[in-house]
This record gives C-alpha cells, sequence and structure tokens, in this order.
C-alpha cells in the first residue's frame, strides 16, 4: 500500500521546509565528504617494498624524496591510495623479505627480488596471489609493456604469482683487445680463436707494450665475464633434448659444465696458463680488483667483459689507462668462434626482478593498478630520466644524460631503478630509442666502441633454457655447485698439463656426487614430460 501524506504533513508550506531541509543536509554530508571530515571515503594504504642501498641523499629519506612523491601525486591521489613505500637493506633483501613473509601482515603488499629460487619457494609454499585475472582486468597497460615472453617467466606450474621486470639489454659480453699493440705488430684484429691465440702468443713474445716482462695477454679474474666467452664458445651444437636435460641451471645462470665441448673448453684454458698467457692469479681475484689494475697499468692484451663497462662514466678503467699510457687504445673484438664459425656467447633471459604480492594482501587489485600506471603514460620515463634540462636533453627524441647536471637534479632520481620495478635498464620509448639512450650513457668519445661492443654482445647469442616449473634440486644443490664450478675451472686451469685429465675425472665425479646428477636427473625427467604434452 502506498503511504500517503497526512492532512497535517500536507501542508505546502511545512513540505517546502522538509524538502530544503533534506536538500541541505545532502549538501552538508557532500561537503563533508570532499574537506576530508569525518564522512568522507577512507583513503587505502598501499604498501610498497623499496630497496635501502645506504646511498640516499641529504635532505631525502628513503620512503620520502622527490619520486615517492611523483608518485602519490600521480597515482596515489588521484585513485585516492596513500602509497607507502618500505625500505629493504639490498645488502640483506632476501634474509629480510624471508621475515616479512613469515609474518603476513608486515609484509608489503608489492614485494620483490631478483632471485629465482626465492619467487619458486614463495609460490610452492601458497605464498603469492595469482594474478591473471587482476592483470587482464586491471594491468592493460602492464601486459603490453611486459608483453607475453617476459610474463611467462613470471609463471609457476602454468599459473602467474610474479610479473617479471623486463630486461631491455639482453647482450652480456665483449671482448677488447689492444689497438696500438696490434699496429705496433702490424697484426689484424683477430677474428678467430685461432687468430686470437696467434695474436696472444706474439703480445707474450714481443712485449709491444714493453712493460718489463709484466705482460698479460690474457687478462682474467674468477668473475664470469671473463671466462664465459671463451667456454661457451667451444660448446658443441647441442639437439634440443641435450639443451634442457644437460644444462644445469645455478642460481639464475646457465651452465655448460655437463654440456659437449665443456671438457675442450678447460683443456685451452689449461694451455694458455701453462703457456703463460693469462693472469697467472686469476683464482684468487673474485672481485676483479687486479684485472682492473692490470689494465690500468698498461699491462693487459686482451680481455672479455660486461658489454660497455669499460666506457661508462663511473668506471674510471679506461681513462686511467690512457693517462697511464699515452696512445693506449682498446678495441672491441668479437673473437672466439665455435665449431660452425659462429661467436656463440650466453644472453641474459628478457626478465629480471620477480616483482609478487603476497596472498596476504588486501590491496591486491591497488597493487596491480600501481603497476599499470607506471607502464602507462610518460610516467616511467619521467621517473627514470627525471627533468627535461635538468637531467637531460632531448636529441632526436632520444633522452641523453646532461653532464653538467646539478647535484640537486640528480639527487632527485637517485634510486630510479629501485623505484622503475618493471624494467632493468632505461626505456626510452622503443627499442631503437632504448639502444640510442643505453649508448648515450658513456661519454662522446667512447660513443662509437660502446655501439659496437653492444652489436658483438647481441651477435650468435645463445638464449637460457627454461622449463614450466622450478627444479627442485637445482634449488638444493645450486649454490654448493656454483662454487664448486669455479673450484673445477681454478683447478682445470692451473693443473699440469699431463695431470689434466685425472684431474678432471676426479673433479667431475665429485660435482656430480654434490647434486649434479640429481639435477641431470630431475631435468631428464622434466624433458619427457614436457615432451609428453607437446
Amino acid at each position: 500500500m502506498t503511504k500517503r501524506w497526512s492532512k497535517k504533513m500536507a501542508s505546502p508550506a511545512l513540505a517546502v521546509v522538509l524538502i530544503s531541509t533534506m536538500l541541505l543536509s545532502a549538501c552538508s554530508s557532500k561537503e563533508e565528504s570532499t574537506n576530508g571530515g569525518a564522512s568522507a571515503e577512507t583513503a587505502s594504504t598501499l604498501k610498497v617494498e623499496l630497496f635501502d642501498r645506504g646511498n640516499t641523499p641529504a635532505g631525502y629519506s628513503i620512503s620520502d624524496s622527490y619520486l615517492t612523491k611523483l608518485v602519490q601525486e600521480r597515482f596515489g591521489k588521484p585513485n585516492n591510495i596513500d602509497v607507502k613505500f618500505i625500505p629493504v637493506p639490498r645488502s640483506e633483501e632476501i634474509q629480510k623479505l624471508n621475515v616479512l613473509m613469515a609474518s603476513g601482515s608486515e609484509v608489503p603488499d608489492v614485494v620483490f627480488t631478483y632471485d629465482s629460487g626465492t619467487f619458486n619457494r614463495y609460490a610452492e609454499q601458497g605464498g603469492l596471489t595469482e594474478l591473471s585475472d587482476l592483470i587482464d582486468q586491471y594491468g592493460p597497460n602492464l601486459k603490453k609493456f611486459l608483453g607475453e615472453d617476459t610474463l611467462a617467466y613470471g609463471q609457476y606450474n602454468g599459473e602467474q604469482f610474479a610479473i617479471p621486470g623486463r630486461r631491455l639489454v639482453l647482450g652480456k659480453y665483449a671482448g677488447y683487445v689492444r689497438q696500438d699493440w696490434l699496429d705496433k705488430l702490424k697484426l689484424p684484429v683477430p677474428q678467430t680463436t685461432d687468430e686470437l691465440y696467434t695474436t696472444l702468443k706474439a703480445f707474450k713474445d714481443q712485449d709491444p707494450g714493453e712493460t718489463g716482462g709484466k705482460v698479460i695477454p690474457f687478462g682474467v679474474s674468477l668473475s664470469s665475464a671473463q671466462y664465459e666467452p671463451l667456454l661457451w664458445s667451444f660448446i658443441k651444437p647441442l639437439t634440443e633434448e641435450q639443451q634442457y636435460t644437460l644444462t644445469q641451471q645455478l642460481g639464475s645462470n646457465d651452465y655448460p659444465v655437463l654440456l659437449p665441448g665443456f671438457e675442450d673448453a678447460l683443456k685451452f684454458m689449461n694451455k694458455l696458463y701453462n703457456e703463460g698467457l693469462m693472469s697467472k692469479d686469476f683464482g684468487l681475484d673474485k672481485d676483479k680488483k687486479q684485472l682492473w689494475q692490470s689494465l690500468q697499468n698498461g699491462q693487459v692484451g686482451f680481455y672479455t667483459e660486461d658489454a660497455g663497462e669499460l666506457y661508462f662514466s663511473q668506471n674510471d678503467t679506461y681513462k686511467n689507462l690512457q693517462a697511464t699510457v699515452p696512445g693506449a687504445v682498446m678495441t672491441p673484438v668479437d673473437a672466439f668462434t665455435n665449431s660452425e664459425g659462429k661467436h656463440a656467447k650466453p644472453a641474459y633471459a628478457p626478465n629480471a626482478m620477480y616483482v609478487m604480492i603476497p596472498k596476504s594482501s588486501e590491496h591486491a587489485v591497488e597493487a596491480i593498478k600501481y603497476l599499470d600506471w607506471m607502464a602507462s603514460g610518460t610516467n616511467l620515463f619521467d621517473i627514470q630520466f627525471g627533468v627535461e634540462n635538468e637531467n637531460f636533453t632531448l636529441v632526436d627524441g632520444v633522452p641523453v644524460v646532461k653532464p653538467d647536471a646539478t647535484q640537486e637534479a640528480i639527487d632527485k632520481i637517485y634510486n630510479f631503478g629501485d623505484i622503475a620495478v618493471i624494467v632493468n635498464g632505461k626505456f626510452a620509448g622503443d627499442d631503437v630509442k632504448n639502444e640510442a639512450a643505453y649508448i648515450a650513457q658513456t661519454p662522446a668519445e667512447f660513443q662509437a666502441d660502446m655501439r659496437k661492443s653492444v652489436e658483438i654482445s647481441n651477435t650468435d647469442t645463445i638464449q637460457p633454457i627454461r622449463f614450466d616449473h622450478p627444479i627442485e634440486a637445482e634449488a638444493k644443490y645450486g649454490t654448493a655447485l656454483a662454487d664448486k664450478f669455479q673450484e673445477i675451472i681454478v683447478k682445470l686451469t692451473m693443473v699440469k698439463t699431463d695431470q689434466f685429465d685425472s684431474t678432471y675425472q676426479s673433479v667431475m665425479k665429485d660435482y656430480m656426487s654434490s647434486g649434479g646428477q640429481a639435477i641431470l636427473d630431475e631435468r631428464t625427467a622434466a624433458y619427457k614430460e614436457m615432451s609428453t604434452k607437446k
């Protein structure tokens, strides 16, 4: 039954008063909400992990800086979200993250790690939010930016438990040779392994740098950049089954220890060492300090390195070399060749860090919206490059870092890499601009060689091998076996030539019994299972 006005209520004057009162009340409530009064909608809080590297400039804190304010102003405020950055010491990030994940209530809504084993463990234990539907609904820009190939690295048993950052620079290594030594000896730039060996012999025998017997033809340390290009160039062509079953992933890198040709690579290193053609104490040089010092002193004729490392402004090695030895020139070179004549060398996987949302988070939607915001418009660009004409200038549409930027401008974006978690490397807009911007980070006088280094690093690359699920034995034994791998390199390089074969059998037996066989067995079973699904 419809309720009717009583005669008393039907009074026109009274009706006007009642209606006016209702309108005033509604306006008042709306005004309170707008001005943050008691009736205002409470902002949600999104907690985001942020590495603390101990390098925060004066005037800022790790959670209160130019970039954290930019995030709040552009993302937080329009979405009624209070973004709080939770500092985690970079030097102990896995330990700290383990504690936070175990706490449940204290863990941030957005966490990340570079360690694939840590990601796999969290996924296996049910500690992460499945993200497929959330990305489809709230992350269209993020999905487009990353692409399916990169997103696949965040899957565990076919489910999306992480958002992998997109790695822009996939090439790893290039070689460098003293061009002034080659010119003095009238030698060409070596283009094959045999030519390189001839060059190294000439450097030792003729000492073109006049080092007084201190010449180091091939500079080597115990860093992977110094020996991986050589090792992988000896690996023979592989079938798909060999690639999947014989490769051993220890940590985030593929190791060739069981691949055909690995023994030959070690024999070649042994030959170089016993003929005095490489660094004598390389096994003690884990941090490359001795190698860099020898380079600066003008004693090294050839070495391999992370592509372009020699030219970045924060690395003064090349400038110090040229100051010590006027006229010294290092030329990028791609010298190691495999049995097919290719310059085979490993490349990075297309993913960077694993960005995760803990299962305990009540703000998974906001977390995906935040990452999607980062991938939209100019937000990522502004986080990474800063302010035009303060931090950078545009040259043909490519951002070039200002060499005379003020300290204030530099401090504004001091930790841009830790804020921009969806990418590794500076994203300038597309692949062409990305490479140009990467090269432009080096001083102008080195940029031609930097470009050549990048080209070399991307030539004949060997792509990482991955299954759609983790290999448990690699997680269990990986750290210890990675140490044993380096022991193998050192022992078999330095052993007397006539003791090589017996030493090889001994160290490989130890490697296999320490977990190598378990990894081989599990990968073989995983490959068979994968093959049946094709």
